[in-house]
């Protein structure tokens, strides 16, 4: 493929990666704001509503140098909104999360900011990753509407449990243009059991084990956050098939 000028610009080029957000699953959206509060000492920001999901969501930023613009997604089902004639995203309707969900938030996915989701997709599908197909959503925001494109797969399951990312791709208005900053920054994000073939399109600030026995046994997901209760770890954790 080449640019204006006849610059020659590869599918990887095109299929870059950066963190976009965090998505940590609640059974109940308040139950995710008690479980920011206690454990991050922020309460998040009014987000909005996914009605072709049935879900709703808290947002605040965790922009840092390593990961600017990104922030980080309190998710839950809105009892509110009709159930979805298909799977929601993230796993939510998994009985195994649902599980995990009793016992408290999890978080459950990174999303992956990119400027051309057709050709990320393409990256990730010969890698063997089924991300699923790519849908346009939208959101009412407090500070106006959102709309994006996003891929998901059609029974709602997380790609590798959540160490490949969710693609996305916003349009002319990202949520970090509105959002304050909290004083939570993400310092580290570690993945395990991502394929080698992705490593070329990830952010060099992603730390990746590459998959192996070790990596089958770690958490897909593991952060490092710091703001006002200091440094805080969090990890997700593997569902049974």
């Amino acid at each position: 493929m080449r640019a204006e000028g006849g610059t020659r610009v590869s599918m990887k080029a095109m299929a870059a990666l950066a963190l976009d957000h965090l998505v940590l699953a609640a059974r109940t959206l308040a139950e995710g704001v008690a479980w920011c509060e206690t454990t991050l000492g922020l309460r998040p920001e009014a987000g909005g509503q996914h009605g072709f999901m049935g879900t709703h969501n808290r947002v605040f930023s965790i922009a840092s140098p390593s990961f600017p613009r990104a922030y980080f997604e309190i998710i839950a089902i809105d009892p509110s909104l009709p159930a979805p004639a298909h799977a929601r995203w993230f796993d939510l309707d998994h009985a195994g999360l649902q599980r995990a969900l009793a016992q408290g938030p999890q978080l459950v996915q990174w999303v992956a900011r990119c400027d051309d989701i057709a050709a990320a997709r393409t990256v990730l599908h010969a890698a063997g990753i089924d991300c699923g197909a790519v849908q346009q959503a939208e959101r009412d925001t407090p500070g106006g509407l959102l709309r994006w494109q996003i891929s998901v797969r059609a029974d709602g399951r997380r790609p590798l449990g959540g160490a490949a990312p969710v693609l996305i791709q916003w349009g002319r208005v990202h949520p970090t243009d509105s959002l304050p900053g909290g004083g939570i920054t993400l310092e580290a994000l570690h993945l395990a059991g991502c394929p080698d073939a992705l490593a070329s399109v990830l952010p060099a600030t992603i730390e990746r084990m590459a998959p192996s026995a070790a990596a089958a046994a770690a958490s897909p997901i593991r952060v490092r956050l710091r703001g006002p209760r200091g440094l805080v770890t969090l990890e997700s954790t593997r569902l049974e098939s």
